[in-house]
């Protein structure tokens, strides 16, 4: 069973690093933006492949669901590619879905300075002590 998903992992490591390729070099849509692959789920059988995106340019859920629109309109395409580039016997196929976690990060990292930054306006929060 570790076998099995050591296997599973490498081709999700695989096809993360060939699509984050291919959707920079070859996709034209400009529904698409700037993309950043930032996971792939592979089935168990490797028939079917959850393929987790970021988007720079997408800022509202009305940008992300025309990104993801165009990618999944793109898979055929990406996963011809894929298969003129691989020697895996199979292709996954290939279902895009966008990520909203890096968007909240950045969200709660902004959330989180602005609260340091009026502590400190406040008084209540000491520098020099995290310096050390």
């Amino acid at each position: 069973m570790a076998k099995e998903y050591a296997r599973t992992q490498r081709v999700a490591d695989y096809l993360q690093r060939e699509l984050a390729a291919l959707i920079q070099h070859e996709v034209r849509d400009p529904r698409v933006g700037m993309v950043s692959i930032t996971g792939v789920d592979v089935s168990r059988d490797l028939g079917h492949a959850r393929v987790y995106y970021t988007s720079m340019s997408a800022n509202s859920a009305e940008e992300a669901s025309e990104s993801t629109a165009a990618l999944n309109k793109a898979a055929g395409f990406l996963r011809s590619q894929l298969s003129r580039d691989s020697s895996m016997r199979m292709v996954p196929q290939l279902r895009f879905y966008f990520d909203s976690s890096v968007g909240r990060g950045r969200d709660l990292e902004e959330l989180i300075r602005k609260a340091a930054d009026s502590d400190r306006e406040l008084g209540l929060r000491d520098d020099s002590a995290e310096e050390q």
